[in-house]
């Protein structure tokens, strides 16, 4: 800690405390004798690469000028926004008072205001990041390719077979295993409604939910956590971040604040009713044909995300089975 401070103007480490949201990199509530600060460890390889992480920052320092909410790393004495320290990368924040929401918290009318803040930052990442030419289908460098089923059912199989050998096997078993047969049932009676390679690109955040999103009383404070900014399908992320925001415990999405989010969002960010309903089939198959959660369990031992997986694997059985009300609540 010692010499990761010396780099900064922030004083001497009092207390320095783990923050517990966060499945791939580590934060810290850090108070120094000159303040309160966000040390984030850069620890998931895919993304602490020293170079992106700086670009990642210019990035959001160019979204708090235009007034995107933001919380942009402070430099060192250096001028660079990346401390290497043994090997390992970090990057020093302000520290943003705020707590998190999700949409079970949130009005309708904040419903929208959040769906007016994604369309601002798609909007605004537009304005300060390279073109990408978004409308047009992603080809090249950015191809966007839909699940194949025929992958999904040998990595069903698979699955199955883990759980099959857990043991001492215990209710998460009985439920991966109910979750991986039903969504073999669907897969076979949905396989033709594969959406064509394609989708029209832009950048974005790419992790926005609500432990991505701080806020202060009724207003969002900062979007945090700009680890997975790229290009990708712009309309997609306001879907998966609906899907997020918006699930109940029993895995049904509150189609009336979908609905008030979806309206503003298309009107922000200039997204037409009929690019949000493709994206909307595009992530139900995406979903569909996911099992990241069961994938962490039983081949990584990783746990983190199992509180999530009730939830998340009766959602895409209900968007199924609610599919056109689904893809009326975000293009109405």
């Amino acid at each position: 800690m010692r010499a990761l401070l010396t780099r900064y103007a922030a004083g001497s480490a009092v207390t320095c405390d783990p923050v517990e949201q966060g499945l791939l990199n580590r934060g810290y509530r850090l108070r120094t004798t000159r303040g309160r600060y966000f040390l984030k460890h850069h620890f998931d390889p895919d993304t602490a690469d020293p170079v992106g992480i700086e670009r990642r920052h210019r990035a959001t320092q160019r979204l708090a000028d235009l007034g995107v909410p933001v919380a942009p790393p402070l430099p060192a004495h250096d001028g660079r926004t990346v401390a290497v320290v043994r090997g390992h990368a970090y990057a020093l924040h302000p520290w943003i008072e705020g707590r998190h929401r999700d949409g079970g918290q949130l009005t309708l009318d904040q419903c929208g205001r959040l769906g007016a803040l994604l369309g601002a930052v798609h909007a605004a990442l537009e304005r300060v990041m390279p073109p990408t030419g978004r409308t047009r289908p992603a080809e090249g460098p950015h191809p966007v390719h839909s699940a194949d089923p025929a992958d999904t059912f040998a990595l069903i199989d698979d699955l199955l077979g883990r759980v099959r050998r857990h043991r001492p096997a215990d209710p998460f078993d009985e439920l991966a295993r109910h979750r991986l047969l039903e969504r073999r049932a669907l897969l076979e009676r949905y396989a033709d409604w594969r959406p064509p390679r394609g989708g029209c690109v832009g950048w974005v955040h790419g992790d926005f939910h609500p432990f991505n999103l701080l806020y202060r009383g009724d207003a969002p404070a900062a979007i945090v956590d700009w680890d997975r900014l790229g290009v990708q399908p712009r309309a997609e992320e306001a879907v998966r971040a609906a899907a997020i925001f918006f699930v109940r415990p029993a895995g049904t999405l509150d189609l009336p604040k979908v609905r008030a989010y979806a309206r503003a969002y298309r009107r922000t960010a200039g997204v037409t009713p009929s690019e949000l309903a493709a994206a909307v089939h595009r992530v139900w198959w995406e979903r569909l044909n996911d099992f990241w959660m069961l994938r962490w369990h039983y081949e990584r031992g990783d746990t983190r995300a199992d509180p999530q997986f009730p939830a998340a694997s009766a959602l895409v059985v209900w968007w199924t089975r609610e599919y056109e009300a689904v893809c009326a609540a975000f293009a109405d």
